[in-house]
């Protein structure tokens, strides 16, 4: 009898077709930004622990840091079906019951205890979400005691070798906008080992506890990270109006100073959510003022449609010259674009329907093109070079391939030029933002 092949061993076909999910992967993405990868353990086996957002983007990030292959789990539910469960295995993920699922249900969680060690023990990442379930909000969740489980179990199991939990800060520039931005974040890995040797002297419970509190903090610093309470939208709102102008502050701060890009967006954010808890904790008053600022400026956003983009732009002026350059270069091939992309529109839209919870609207759309544009690019190619001499047939078939990339940048452009002029038109919510930017920077 055959050996049934470990989930983490060696698969030449996932091996190759990894170059292609990774390629498609960035090709989703404006840009992909790693950060910390020098926190990454050399000397032992490694469980990842990300914050979770995006659904199945979050993963395929975290696989894209490197091209080894890492084990994933994934709640049960979406094993039931036999034929997708093979699927799932194929790509290295395994089933976890979820508190939601019931007690009994959650006990069947030692078999996945016992694979994730296994895979461990091989010396292969393993990732799990600690919190459990994904929120679309750039905050965090309580986390879940499964990855401790794991965590304590496999360090029992190999004490010869270090195990390492590594925390992950996973921030979107957008999560339901394909082509946005992502920056992944490694933290300060805590050696599990050392952890428990250290706090010897407590129970195993009170040791998961501890070590619980201790990821989550990693955690949090890894991650843009707003309080989840009733002034969520007025933090994240003003987080946004002023920006730019921290962005220009940062540069005063010499070690900050170095920041571009992403990096330094992130670090301006956090600055202004910490002047934020400033004035709470000791202007209640000017707290008050800038709430309720925050939350109409975010309410009369929402309502006219305006993109967030239009605001937090580093250069306006700059910026939207470029964009209207762009755009105007691009629009001669946006309707063959348009048309030749047609099936993955349709079939997307068809699709976003059956999911309510719009987080998933990415991995659908990142799916469609990954097995669906291939595919349509064959017909494209086969009807061109029967009906069109080759030397015609060749250009125009290599034209067709960024079709959706430049169909979707376009349209992009085209909305954010629309967001840029109504932002332009509408006084009040302009005197809003700058009477935020007032408090922030001079209060």
């Amino acid at each position: 009898m055959a050996r049934k092949r470990k989930i983490q061993e060696y698969d030449p076909l996932y091996s190759f077709l990894r170059y292609y999910v990774d390629l498609v992967l960035k090709l989703s993405y404006r840009t992909i930004k790693y950060v910390g990868r020098e926190h990454l353990p050399k000397d032992g086996a490694i469980i990842f622990a990300p914050n979770h957002t995006n659904a199945l983007m979050d993963a395929l990030v975290i696989l894209a840091m490197d091209h080894r292959p890492k084990v994933f789990v994934a709640r049960a539910d979406i094993f039931r079906n036999p034929r997708f469960a093979k699927i799932l295995t194929f790509l290295k993920i395994m089933p976890i019951m979820r508190m939601r699922d019931g007690m009994d249900e959650v006990r069947k969680n030692n078999e996945t205890i016992e694979k994730a060690v296994d895979v461990l023990r091989d010396n292969v990442p393993f990732c799990i979400f600690p919190e459990g379930t994904h929120q679309t909000k750039y905050s965090s969740l309580p986390l879940s005691k499964g990855i401790f489980r794991i965590a304590f179990q496999a360090q029992e199991l190999m004490p010869d070798m270090p195990l390492y939990i590594v925390p992950v800060g996973l921030r979107y520039g957008n999560f339901f906008r394909f082509r946005s931005t992502v920056r992944v974040a490694i933290g300060e890995p805590i050696n599990v080992g050392e952890f428990i040797t250290k706090n010897s002297s407590i129970s195993s419970a009170e040791q998961m506890n501890m070590l619980k509190e201790l990821l989550d903090e990693r955690m949090k610093r890894q991650i843009f990270y707003i309080p989840n309470d009733e002034n969520y939208d007025a933090v994240y709102e003003i987080c946004a109006a002023v920006a730019r102008m921290q962005v220009r502050h940062l540069r005063s701060d010499k070690e900050l100073g170095r920041l571009r890009g992403l990096d330094a967006h992130f670090a301006a954010n956090n600055m202004t959510v910490k002047h934020i808890d400033y004035l709470k904790a000791n202007n209640p008053e000017l707290y008050a003022e800038l709430m309720t600022l925050g939350h109409r400026a975010s309410e009369l956003r929402h309502s006219h449609h305006i993109s967030l983009s239009s605001i937090t732009v580093n250069h306006p002026l700059l910026s939207r010259t470029v964009r209207t350059i762009i755009l105007i270069l691009l629009l001669p091939y946006l309707l063959p674009a348009t048309i030749l992309t047609l099936p993955l529109t349709l079939v997307c839209h068809q699709l976003f329907k059956l999911f309510k919870d719009q987080a998933f609207r990415n991995s659908v759309q990142y799916l469609i093109n990954l097995v669906l544009w291939p595919v349509l690019m064959i017909i494209y190619s086969v009807l061109a070079y029967i009906f069109l001499p080759w030397q015609l047939a060749l250009p125009i078939t290599l034209a067709a391939l960024p079709a959706p990339i430049i169909a979707h940048e376009v349209y992009r452009l085209m909305r954010l030029l629309k967001s840029d002029v109504k932002l332009h038109r509408f006084k009040e919510l302009r005197d809003i933002y700058a009477k935020i930017r007032e408090i922030i920077f001079t209060k």
